[in-house]
């Protein structure tokens, strides 16, 4: 069948079974959004800046398993994109991003709006393409489906010269795809397999080390099966929480930077890691010389490039998760004795008697780590959880009584400011039968605050939590603790009335100076389901603890701060 380009922009979103497009028109996309506008076969919603677009269509993406898909313009609606392309690519998220381009005539002449797209986004996508003609781009669409989903998932991005859009050509959507150079391994070498069930039973002090390779895999079902089974304790990076029920005994908190005492110390004295999709970041290991010294190492992921790029690996497993754990654990179950590891469940849980993950309540100044708290009471596994960056992150990492994989939405590898808010709005459209709510500090959330008019407009009611020190929090407890108190530039002291900001948006908005307040704020936003600002006003000076310096050990914790 004969169709323009745009048109087969729009039917390759039907047939990958795409309900949600989130974008921002302009001149050299816009007969794909006329084609919108004819078919109208999905859900557009209109953010008011691309990068939020990008943001939302990961959140939704996170939310979800599915891609993401996001429609942005040439030049400068591109460049605004390329921060959610970024986020996305270090976190492995699956999008399809879609950029308008000047016609093919016009390329490299420095014409109105054009920007080398394919060019800045190789460094920050799985894959890239310059469309060259209608012909090619069914085949196209189809492998950006499929590249961004499969293996280590990631953005994909796809250019499209305006006058490509206007072609006429044959439209043939491929039923699979082929690329000789792109073939996913899934399967995990079987004879590495049983290496690494020999090391597990034989380990003394082993312990599970979970990243986020688990949640894209979905296969957090099979390892609550397999700590279960062996009884060893298991820690989770900030991309891996939600794997384990936060009150599963087994499970040692978070791990790293801002991690609890037992799990960094877990990581220090295991004699074996089982590292299940992390990518052992700089945030998790510090010191690379001084990181679990005393263990073997078993990593299975499904990106080869990712084993042994950091820390040397003694049991290299190449494969989808859930496939190799699949063969795993039968042949746990047949041999592993959990009492085995009794003496050093015992040590663990005497790290965490001696050193939980506490803070000093106070009855005259709300504590932000209480905000988190309560509302981890309140609404529970009813609310799927979105963050910005800084110490609000870390809290709500730290806090926040996570229940199922996929409930935290947060920039981990590129720690974007302004992702957090437009995100939940991806997150709330993608899972409707949750509350999405948004933690953010008074910095993060004007980075894309234009977005209460997008999610009152577009009816996605997303509960905004502002823990408001008046500072760049983060960035004000590193000149605290490294630079002498120094605070350049962060102190945040001159704000807007978020309460009327968000009122002009449409939106409801509210100021909370004490916890009787703060409940009545969070009942009366989620009764009425709407859009909402929380300006909680928290103690200005409360660090995040405990806290590993950066290139410092995990077993050399800033417990305390004293002044």
């Amino acid at each position: 069948m004969q169709m323009s380009g745009a048109r087969m922009v729009i039917e390759a979103m039907r047939l990958e079974g795409v309900d949600t497009v989130f974008g921002y028109p302009g001149g050299a996309i816009m007969n794909v959004y006329d084609e919108i506008y004819k078919q109208n076969d999905f859900k557009h919603i209109l953010t008011r800046h691309e990068q939020a677009a990008v943001h939302a269509a990961d959140g939704y993406a996170r939310a979800t398993g599915k891609v993401g898909v996001a429609f942005v313009t040439s030049g400068p609606g591109f460049t605004n994109a390329v921060t959610g392309l970024a986020t996305a690519y270090m976190d492995s998220v699956p999008l399809v991003v879609i950029s308008g381009q000047v016609p093919l005539s016009l390329i490299g002449t420095d014409a109105f709006q054009e920007i080398d797209a394919t060019g800045i986004s190789r460094a920050c996508t799985k894959h890239n393409y310059l469309v060259r003609s209608a012909a090619e781009l069914p085949r196209i669409l189809k492998e950006a489906f499929y590249i961004a989903a499969s293996g280590r998932p990631g953005p994909v991005h796809i250019d499209i010269p305006k006058d490509v859009t206007a072609e006429m050509a044959e439209f043939v959507y491929p039923d699979h795809v082929d690329i000789p150079t792109y073939r996913p391994t899934t399967k995990g070498n079987i004879r590495q397999i049983k290496k690494a069930v020999e090391a597990i039973c034989e380990a003394k002090r082993p312990v599970f080390y979970l990243g986020g390779g688990v949640i894209h895999a979905d296969a957090a079902e099979l390892v609550r099966e397999l700590v279960a089974l062996t009884q060893i304790p298991a820690v989770e990076t900030l991309m891996a929480r939600g794997t384990l029920r936060h009150d599963d005994p087994l499970l040692l908190g978070m791990v790293g930077m801002h991690g609890s005492y037992q799990a960094n110390m877990a990581m220090s004295e295991a004699d074996l890691m089982i590292a299940l999709g992390p990518r052992f970041d700089d945030r998790v290991t510090g010191k690379l010389s001084e990181f679990a010294k005393h263990a073997r190492i078993i990593h299975v992921d499904i990106d080869p490039s990712s084993i042994g790029k950091l820390v040397s690996v003694d049991y290299p497993i190449v494969g989808d998760l859930k496939e190799v754990l699949a063969v795993m654990t039968p042949k746990l179950k047949e041999r592993v004795d959990p009492a085995r590891y009794e003496a050093w469940r015992k040590i663990l849980a005497r790290y965490n008697e001696i050193h939980p993950m506490r803070y000093e309540d106070s009855d005259e100044v709300i504590k932000p780590q209480w905000v988190i708290q309560r509302v981890g009471e309140l609404l529970g596994e009813r609310a799927v959880v979105s963050t910005d960056v800084g110490q609000h992150q870390m809290w709500t990492a730290q806090f926040y009584p996570f229940s199922y994989p996929r409930q935290l939405i947060t920039s981990g590898g590129l720690g974007t400011m302004g992702f957090g808010f437009p995100a939940a709005i991806g997150a709330k459209r993608g899972r409707p039968d949750k509350i999405s709510v948004n933690f953010s500090g008074d910095g993060s959330i004007l980075m894309n605050i234009q977005e209460l008019v997008t999610a009152v407009e577009s009816r996605l009611p997303v509960v905004n939590i502002i823990l408001n020190n008046h500072y760049l929090g983060m960035v004000r407890q590193w000149q605290t603790f490294f630079y002498d108190k120094r605070y350049a530039e962060t102190d945040l002291s001159f704000q807007p009335d978020f309460v009327k900001l968000a009122e002009a948006c449409g939106g409801v908005g509210y100021r909370v100076e004490s916890k009787e307040a703060f409940d009545e704020a969070l009942k009366d936003a989620v009764d009425k389901g709407v859009v909402a600002v929380i300006d909680v006003v928290v103690d200005r000076y409360e660090n995040v603890l405990p806290m590993v310096p950066s290139g410092g050990t995990l077993y050399n914790m800033m417990l305390e701060f004293k002044d």
